[in-house]
């Protein structure tokens, strides 16, 4: 129900979308794929906790061009900033392995990128890591951002539960991540698997889903992305 329901709205902005760029090219004498080249392109990437996704965004920024953005990242420094009123929700939700609410998450990803455009126009690739996280994210994501921007596809990790738990425990030793610790990974497979995998699931119903193994090595796991990316253009 919930996929049906959400496909339908989803869908029915596209075309709305659409059609409102074939109308603006017509009267301006452009084609709609070149002004769909003048947007930002964002790649959705999505996986469980420990799933590599950072690692392998690395090496895509590296490799092609891409800003990468990282929904959590982003919370976490808004989270140690002196005098942000939104530092202590933040810390709350994290630790509870809850999903922080969705006008935070946007304005931050919004504001991240708009500041990489302005400070460069030709950089408007960006992989969006760890969002949109459950229906939420998605709903608002498609109320603040469709029209504006062109996702292209999501990249999708898919990684066995404990080899997650494992990764994320041994960076924890290193990383001083309050949710390094198993109590916080649980709740947060929990939440990944209850409110992000129908999230995928939907987007695998419109085509847009590139599914990666995350369980191999590194480079094994960048082989395939590479391959993905290629055929992408």
């Amino acid at each position: 129900m919930f996929c049906r329901r959400l496909f339908g709205a989803t869908a029915g902005r596209v075309t709305a979308s659409l059609l409102r760029l074939h109308a603006f090219a017509a009267a301006s004498s452009l084609s709609p794929r070149l002004l769909l080249l003048m947007k930002p392109v964002v790649v959705f990437v999505l996986g469980g906790p420990g799933a590599g996704k950072g690692t392998q965004c690395a090496r895509i920024v590296e490799k092609y061009g891409y800003t990468h953005l990282s929904a959590g990242d982003l919370l976490r420094d808004e989270r140690k900033r002196p005098g942000s009123q939104y530092g202590e929700l933040i810390e709350n939700y994290i630790k509870d392995g809850k999903i922080v609410p969705v006008d935070i998450t946007i304005s931050l990803l919004k504001r991240a990128m708009d500041e990489t455009m302005a400070a460069n126009t030709q950089r408007n690739k960006f992989l969006i890591d760890g969002f949109p996280r459950n229906e939420d994210n998605l709903q608002g994501w498609n109320k603040t951002m469709d029209g504006k921007v062109d996702v292209s596809f999501v990249l999708f990790f898919d990684c066995d539960n404990e080899i997650c738990i494992n990764r994320c425990l041994e960076r924890g030793k290193s990383s001083g991540r309050s949710d390094d610790n198993r109590e916080s990974l649980e709740k947060r497979l929990h939440t990944y698997l209850e409110s992000t995998k129908p999230i995928i699931d939907l987007y695998e119903t419109m085509g847009k889903v590139r599914k990666v193994d995350a369980s191999k090595s590194v480079d094994e796991v960048f082989g395939k992305v590479v391959n993905i990316f290629e055929k992408e253009g």
